[in-house]
């Protein structure tokens, strides 16, 4: 699925319908420091067998999600694109 750099849209800051410049939304990476992070550590260190899950079947696509960014008053919201799931979201040149 493709979109533009920037669309039209309503924009709620302002009240009315603005463009707005479109990026695609990527999630942080994990801490190494947060609290379960080292509770899983310790739980694997040393012989101990298993402590993951059975792995999960992998997901064919996922619901986009793109960060749009108000020109008029730089306000950004999160907002998915479509309720149908994509593989791939790309911005157009």
């Amino acid at each position: 699925m493709e979109i533009g750099k920037q669309i039209v849209t309503y924009c709620k800051y302002c009240n009315k319908h603005t463009p707005h410049k479109v990026k695609i939304y990527s999630a942080s990476k994990a801490r190494g420091l947060a609290v379960g992070t080292r509770r899983h550590n310790r739980a694997i260190k040393g012989y101990v067998g298993s402590v993951e899950p059975e792995p999960k079947k992998k997901k064919l696509g996922k619901k986009q999600v793109v960060v749009l960014t108000c020109t008029v008053c730089n306000k950004s919201e999160m907002r998915t694109i479509t309720f149908k799931t994509r593989k791939k979201l790309e911005i157009k040149r």
